[in-house]
């Protein structure tokens, strides 16, 4: 499965399988962990076989076996948020590609839990955990805006721009929301998202979406 196919293969799983994560998988995780801290300047990192950080809501919410996560974290930068949103992105479609299922948790997590399960250093900021594991089920796809209703390109769109829209609509948002406005003229394409409870990791996670859809080397993000 390739990171085309894991965008509409993903879907939120919230029960998984008593299955712990074997050495090799952890290890592909942490390599892909290590890849995006390195680029990013982020401190992701990955806690396993604990329910630490866990806290009891979450475990009555149609859960079942939420054991292993990714640490959302990083030093209190101006764009730390986008850049993690954006990180996120990328674990939840690498493992997808790896046979696991995910869940993106910002709002119903503990962060004494986790900062203590992970380890996390007190300057970096936690915004929320990626869940991963393997699912009972591969899950359902959302409800989805149109491509309208969230883009604009000046003149006759290109299938690239068209391609990175779609991919922006096959990714996950706080609450479901898709608060995006993209917009295209030429090569050169901005994102922005509607401010609102993780809004900066969500405006990430589209960003990264786009790409993968539309080809980096197709469009450059208009600064």
């Amino acid at each position: 499965m390739n990171f085309t196919e894991a965008m509409s293969a993903r879907h939120t799983v919230r029960k998984y399988k008593d299955t712990p994560l074997s050495k090799e998988v952890v290890e592909q995780l942490q390599a892909r962990i290590d890849a995006n801290n390195e680029k990013l300047g982020t401190a992701i990192s990955l806690v396993t076989d604990t329910e630490e950080g866990i806290p009891g809501i979450v475990k009555l919410l149609m859960t079942k076996n939420v054991k292993n996560y990714f640490v959302l974290a990083g030093p209190e930068t101006p764009d730390m948020e986008e850049k993690l949103g954006y990180a996120s992105a990328d674990l939840m479609l690498y493992a997808q590609t790896i046979g696991l299922n995910t869940w993106w948790i910002g709002g119903t997590f503990s962060r004494n839990g986790v900062r203590k399960a992970a380890g996390a250093a007190d300057e970096n900021k936690v915004i929320g955990i990626v869940v991963v594991g393997y699912g009972e089920n591969q899950g359902r796809p959302h409800k989805s805006k149109k491509a309208e209703e969230i883009s604009s390109y000046e003149g006759e769109a290109p299938d690239w721009f068209k391609a990175g829209v779609e991919a922006v609509l096959l990714a996950p948002t706080a609450v479901n929301r898709q608060a995006y406005t993209i917009a295209g003229k030429g090569s050169q394409v901005t994102m922005t998202c509607k401010k609102g409870a993780f809004s900066d990791a969500d405006l990430g996670i589209g960003k990264y979406h786009f790409e993968i859809g539309a080809g980096k080397d197709a469009f450059d993000w208009k600064k």
